[in-house]
């Protein structure tokens, strides 16, 4: 019986490591099969010029990214900006302050928003956030857009995101002992200083956790944002412009590149960007999620 059992242990601790090769091998797969492809295009322009030049000419054989990592960065930073303080503040109140029923009613909303194609919040930004930014939000600054710009991708991938970031936040806040908060508030403290000193700083790992999840699918998505941000090569820091991120980029000319020199290869480098670009912003909020459970 004992000779079964540690069969059993060994084929299982087999194949649980075989798993977990797996699965860190795909990322490197995914690195090497990009880097080959992008290959070509490497060997005939130097690192600086793809990156930092702003001439997009693929029929004269000019790949500068520069406006579509700067159109992906702004989005990303406009949906941060609109997203994460909502879905802080809201994740507080449903967990801290607001009653069980309220917290039982959202959680299937949240669940209901996360499984919402890409494309349907597309087509949600077509027919709302276009218009308000063509009709509103332009003429109020005394300006006028056509409404596919930056700003209204930036606003569709908040919406996007708040259901990945409030769902994790809200288990954040679930895993604070209430023993905490409770002597917190024995001690005098108000329900904000109770939040401001215990729950914040409890759950600073996992509020950066969930900052960075958000972070990475606003950088990422494709659908919803080709659709509403203009597609349109800029560099200029009005929110009211359109540009064309590197997903856009992507989704919109891969089907053209086989009869253009070196499109498929620029197009598998600016996926390899997409690729680095995240894998950074994750490296970056693992070191701040290790220096905040130091704390």
């Amino acid at each position: 019986m004992n000779k079964k059992r540690k069969i059993a242990d060994i084929l299982v601790n087999i194949w649980m490591r075989i798993g977990l090769y797996l699965l860190l091998s795909i990322p490197v797969f995914i690195v090497i099969g990009l880097f080959w492809k992008a290959g070509p295009l490497l060997k005939s322009q130097s690192l600086a010029n793809l990156l930092f030049s702003s001439r997009w000419s693929p029929m004269k054989g000019e790949f500068g990214f520069l406006p579509f990592i700067f159109s992906s960065a702004y989005v990303t930073v406009l949906a941060f900006l609109l997203s994460a303080p909502l879905c802080l503040f809201a994740a507080i109140y449903l967990t801290q302050f607001s009653k069980q029923r309220l917290l039982n009613f959202m959680l299937p909303v949240i669940d209901i928003l996360a499984g919402i194609p890409s494309v349907v919040y597309g087509v949600w930004g077509i027919l709302v956030i276009v218009p308000l930014v063509s009709d509103g939000i332009a003429p109020f600054f005394g300006t006028s857009s056509s409404g596919y710009s930056l700003l209204a991708g930036g606003t569709v991938l908040a919406v996007m995101c708040i259901p990945y970031m409030l769902n994790m936040l809200i288990e954040v806040f679930h895993t604070i002992p209430v023993g905490m908060k409770e002597a917190s508030l024995s001690l005098g403290a108000t329900s904000w200083e109770m939040v401001k000193h215990v729950i914040l700083r409890k759950g600073f790992p996992g509020i950066i956790s969930a900052f960075g999840l958000g972070i990475s699918k606003a950088f990422g998505e494709t659908i919803a944002v080709l659709m509403v941000v203009g597609n349109t090569l800029n560099i200029s820091l009005s929110p009211l412009k359109p540009g064309y991120p590197l997903p856009a980029l992507i989704a919109n000319n891969y089907g053209e590149m086989m009869s253009i020199p070196d499109y498929d290869s620029a197009l598998m480098f600016a996926a390899l960007l997409l690729f680095v670009v995240i894998l950074i912003i994750n490296l970056f909020f693992r070191y701040f999620i290790h220096k905040g459970e130091k704390v």
